[in-house]
């Protein structure tokens, strides 16, 4: 039973954080240039972590009667997100050399750590999946097989971030030609931007 609620929550927690989202473009971004990749990859895992805990402890429940948190952050995440999208467009728009791995880099890790906890805490979704619709699968099991079912959505974290931040490096010969970063900011921008737009356009319910 522990093994089979550990399996499951592994892989339901990977068929949410696996898909494509800001968050992961971010931490992809930061593995590329190689910039305080320990901190962003730390802060992705536990915030997931805390977020998951707190969604199988039953806090999930709580969030979905605070419909007015959510479109606070509904707002605060597509402002935060339209602004990103309009400086990864900016860098595409101007080629800048520094994104070069090899290149100087002044992103301070100060400024790193607040856009990560900006990408995890101001997506109002990630609430409702972790929280909320991780929580809801976890009653599935009970007493120790709903925390076996919570060690597994973390596990799956663990190995997500840490592969996506620090496996980043083996793109790194693609992305010796300034054209490639190019390339990735303008999906970024229009990644980020179309976020913006979607948290505009769809209220959270």
């Amino acid at each position: 039973m522990f093994l089979a609620a550990a399996s499951a929550g592994f892989a339901a927690s990977a068929g949410l954080i696996i898909a494509i989202g800001a968050q992961n473009a971010f931490v992809l971004r930061q593995g590329l240039r190689r910039r305080h990749v320990g901190t962003v990859v730390a802060v992705c895992l536990f915030g997931d972590i805390a977020l998951i805990l707190g969604g199988v402890a039953g806090i999930g429940a709580l969030v979905q009667r605070w419909p007015a948190l959510l479109q606070a952050l509904r707002l605060g995440g597509a402002a935060f997100l339209g602004a990103y999208g309009l400086l990864a467009a900016r860098r595409a728009w101007r080629g800048s050399s520094a994104l070069a791995p090899t290149g100087a880099d002044e992103t301070s890790r100060r400024r790193a750590l607040l856009t990560c906890l900006a990408f995890t805490f101001l997506n109002p979704h990630v609430y409702l999946d972790t929280m909320v619709l991780l929580g809801s699968l976890s009653t599935r099991y009970a007493g120790a097989g709903r925390w076996a079912f919570a060690a597994g959505a973390c596990a799956a974290s663990l190995v997500w971030f840490t592969s996506l931040g620090y496996g980043a490096r083996l793109l790194l010969p693609v992305f010796r030609s300034p054209r490639a970063w190019r390339v990735l900011d303008t999906v970024m921008a229009a990644f980020m931007l179309a976020l913006c737009l979607l948290l505009l356009l769809r209220p959270i319910r």
